[in-house]
């Protein structure tokens, strides 16, 4: 039997982990709606996007951000990192893209660039945070450890997909599935990377990378955040160098010429991001208790101040409605209501009976001393009248 006949008869969907005994098979596609297919790469970006938002919002008020105002900006980086991140894809594979436009706009399978989306993101996301008033350093302070939570399951998607893997070994994590093996055999048939044996699996060691570096920089926001920025910086240097060597094993990595493309952009990065995180840490160190994080300053506490005015308004005027949508919440309220309606007519009574008490007293006492001075009087003209 030839060798494309035994990858024929390989199941394409079935992915093995030989050291570890797994064996499962791993569709790309979810579920059909309306003829329409869903695939699980899109399920999970959307996932990790969701859960990102999530955490991102929860912080916001950490970096001294109102969460209303900063919403526009994630919305635009959202937009903006799918654009840039199938652009940046698409680009360093024209040769695919070239005769068939409409397979430009097919993200469902694959095909997008991490270090696009990144700059996609922070391009209109910067330029819809400009427009409404929200300091850039501190949102990518936030938004970067959103980047990890998104990366490390969106990683996942590459999984399903049975993609982002590596060159053979003899790693215990090494796996292979029927669409690894073909895929290896038509790209590399030179023999340098074989077909059927394990490869490692790039995917992982990426989602595993951003959840380790998720966790410690969530530690170090806070509690050693010295600077609006460092953050940011640190996932660069972070994220770039684990890159740097995981892009190293990948056997589909994006090239120009014979250069890989994601190594030559994660130096770049985690340079010029290490340069600026030394310059920013010498700075605050010189300018000590005279530098304030933006959490710190008045512009902040007022922005932060006025969104709290603003939710307490919006509260206080849908109150009664969001009582009436339960029953019997709103019997409750208005149990309440009237209870506390009771009390403050019984306090008012009570203060307005202590009030005309107090006022019978005064006149009481204004009409004695009147008496008293009518009394007096004659006894003074009596006293005054000359002897005759």
């Amino acid at each position: 039997m030839s060798y494309s006949a035994i990858l024929a008869a390989v199941d394409p969907n079935r992915i093995r982990f030989p050291k570890l005994g797994l064996e499962l098979t791993v569709n790309s596609n979810a579920f059909t709606v309306f003829g329409f297919s869903v695939t699980w790469y899109g399920i999970l970006i959307t996932l990790g996007m969701i859960l990102a938002m999530i955490y991102v919002f929860s912080r916001m008020r950490k970096f001294g951000l109102d969460s209303d105002r900063a919403i526009d900006g994630i919305i635009g980086g959202i937009i903006g990192g799918i654009i840039g991140a199938r652009i940046y894809y698409v680009l360093f594979h024209w040769d695919h893209y070239a005769g068939d436009w409409k397979a430009i706009f097919n993200i469902r399978n694959g095909g997008l660039g991490i270090y696009g989306g990144l700059i996609g993101a922070l391009i209109i996301g910067s330029i819809v945070c400009k427009l409404r008033k929200v300091r850039l350093l501190p949102m990518f302070d936030v938004v970067s450890l959103g980047f990890l939570i998104g990366q490390c399951i969106g990683r996942w998607g590459n999984f399903m997909n049975h993609e982002a893997f590596g060159s053979n070994t003899d790693s215990i994590f090494g796996m292979t599935s029927g669409k690894i093996q073909s895929w290896i055999a038509a790209n590399y048939p030179d023999g340098s990377v074989v077909a059927d044996q394990p490869v490692h699996p790039c995917f992982f060691y990426e989602s595993m990378w951003c959840l380790l570096g998720f966790i410690v920089l969530h530690f170090v926001s806070k509690k050693w955040r010295k600077f609006d920025g460092q953050i940011f910086l640190m996932y660069v240097i972070w994220y770039g160098s684990g890159r740097f060597f995981i892009e190293s094993l990948r056997t589909d990595s994006l090239y120009a010429g014979t250069v890989k493309i994601s190594q030559v952009v994660a130096v770049i990065s985690v340079t010029a991001s290490l340069v600026l995180l030394i310059i920013g840490l010498l700075r605050t160190k010189r300018l000590g208790t005279d530098y304030q994080l933006y959490v710190d300053t008045e512009e902040s506490k007022r922005l932060l101040a006025e969104a709290d005015a603003r939710e307490d308004a919006w509260a206080e005027k849908h109150g009664k409605k969001e009582a009436e949508a339960s029953p019997i919440l709103a019997e409750d309220d208005a149990e309440k209501t009237e209870e506390q309606i009771k009390k403050e007519k019984d306090a008012k009574i009570d203060a307005l009976l202590d009030e005309i008490a107090a006022k019978a007293e005064e006149v009481k006492a204004e009409a004695a001393a009147a008496e008293q001075t009518a009394e007096e009087k004659p006894a003074e003209d009596s006293a005054e009248k000359p002897e005759a």
